[in-house]
């Protein structure tokens, strides 16, 4: 999934967001509701839809399975369009099966496109599948064709979107490799994929490589031994881009590290600042020198969000106070937000909805029609009506999933943790440390429904006594995902 290194760390001050009250005095005309009200996913992190006039579309969740389905707002099932769970490693809070892109010609060729991460080694694959030739809703599976892989020497800032421009060209975002920080200074280091948004030709070889590089890509032909794969770099953990086709501008929203999440439009060949800068402010204080650096249009800090969600600039007939605007959230503080840029005046940013979802990725359909996906399991979209601030309790259900505080917290040697099941489900309960490294699994398969109680003794995967520090405990069953803070003290 999509949270930054610094969502571990900073959890731990989520309190002070979920203790505060709703912004502005809600809008009854306000709200959002389930766009399919009877289909629920497991970690959804993407939506596409397939451009064959089919009316259909796509889930992509975590775990490696994409689900198809009718977009019908009464639909009752969804069914298996891709299933890649052997080849996907989810280990990691942010990998797995990250992105999906239909070929701009996938009407007549059947290609469609994915994002994952994969071990032994760790790495991001690139792959074309076909779709079958007898059945649309169903990928022929063995029909893996490797693009293209980049290596990842951790497990967080994946990026994980795919796309086509409007230019026919394939553009793939990567993270700057993970940890925190930037230790490898790959944001700055043109020799190296990471920390860039890359532009490919899909429908073409070029010596080794499965793919073409376009005549006009930035470094193309360059005498210093930079990527010619590269169209834009600086980003630390560029979670989702899209194109507004009207404009044809490429907006992506960049997830920060300790104090500021970003927007950026991207344009071709230019430096997005970091790790030399955070939002408009320098983060590498020692040697901060910021000319020939994009800065981003617009940023916000800490108080209001951990880890930026991009969307898509509007486009629909649905909501027209919404046309033009960009529509983004904040996964851990549940916020939406619009913001209105023009490209010469100032930006103008509006709270539309202070909600309780974890809202990973947005989707638009074949009507533009504007989608969220929340790992609650469920996809949202707007009430016809007009937009404002509401608070979210005018769409939250209550909540068949109860984690409590571990006891005793701070702890030694052994504390224990109470969560409640309101019915039968599949459940895993992970520990990890500050940096996100998974410790232990302490529970992982179907339980009954009730209260459970798990003592953890403070060891590792390989039974051995983990250091004093901040540890993390997080709870996964279907659509919901809870994560607590707790101190050991040895």
């Amino acid at each position: 999934m999509k949270v930054n290194t610094s969502f571990l760390y900073f959890i731990s001050v989520i309190f002070i967001l979920s203790c505060s009250s709703s912004p502005g005095n809600g809008n009854d005309q306000t709200a959002l509701e389930e766009a399919f009200p009877n289909l629920e996913f497991t970690r959804p992190v993407d939506m596409q839809f397939p451009n064959d006039n089919s009316n259909r579309l796509l889930v992509v969740e975590q775990q490696g399975v994409i689900y198809t389905f009718e977009n019908n707002r009464d639909v009752t099932t969804k069914k298996v369009f891709l299933d890649i769970r052997d080849k996907v490693d989810d280990r990691g809070n942010e990998e797995g099966l990250l992105g999906l892109a239909f070929h701009p010609d996938y009407q007549s060729n059947g290609y469609f496109y994915v994002d994952y991460t994969a071990s032994n080694p760790d790495r991001t694959v690139i792959a074309r599948y076909e779709v079958s030739a007898t059945n649309r809703d169903s990928a022929v599976v063995n029909s893996e064709f490797v693009i293209l892989e980049v290596e990842q020497p951790y497990s967080n800032h994946n990026a994980g979107q795919i796309l086509f421009g409007m230019d026919g060209y394939f553009y793939i975002t990567l993270g700057d490799g993970g940890s925190g920080g930037d230790p490898q200074g790959n944001g700055q280091n043109l020799g190296t994929l990471l920390g860039s948004i890359l532009r490919i030709d899909v429908d073409q070889t070029s010596g080794d490589r499965n793919y073409g590089i376009p005549t006009d890509n930035p470094f193309v032909a360059n005498q210093r031994e930079f990527r010619e794969e590269i169209y834009a770099y600086g980003l630390r953990n560029p979670w989702r881009i899209s194109f507004d086709p009207e404009t044809q501008w490429l907006w992506a929203a960049d997830v920060g590290q300790n104090q500021y999440e970003e927007i950026d439009i991207i344009e071709k060949g230019k430096n997005y600042g970091w790790n030399i800068m955070e939002g408009f402010h320098c983060y590498n204080t020692s040697s901060c020198d910021t000319a020939g650096l994009e800065l981003p249009i617009w940023e916000y800090d800490h108080s209001l969000g951990l880890s930026i969600t991009g969307g898509f600039v509007y486009r629909g007939a649905r909501l027209p106070e919404l046309v033009g605007k960009y529509i983004y959230a904040d996964y851990v503080s549940g916020r939406i937000w619009a913001l209105e840029y023009d490209g010469t005046g100032e930006p103008s940013n509006s709270l539309l909805i202070n909600t309780d979802l974890n809202i990973s990725s947005f989707g638009i359909d074949q009507n533009n029609m504007l989608y969220m996906l929340a790992f609650d399991g469920k996809i949202y979209r707007f009430k016809a009506g007009g937009t404002g601030v509401m608070d979210s309790k005018n769409i939250m259900k209550p909540a068949l999933v109860r984690l409590a505080q571990n006891y005793p917290n701070p702890f030694n040697s052994n504390t224990t943790i109470t969560y409640h099941l309101e019915k039968n489900t599949n459940v895993v309960l992970e520990i990890y440390d500050i940096l996100g490294r998974l410790i232990r699994t302490l529970v992982q398969g179907h339980q009954l429904r009730g209260e459970k109680i798990v003592v953890w003794d403070g060891r590792d995967i390989q039974n051995k006594n983990v250091q004093s520090g901040i540890y993390f405990y997080k709870l996964k069953t279907g659509g919901f995902e809870k994560t607590k803070k707790m101190v050991l003290l040895q």
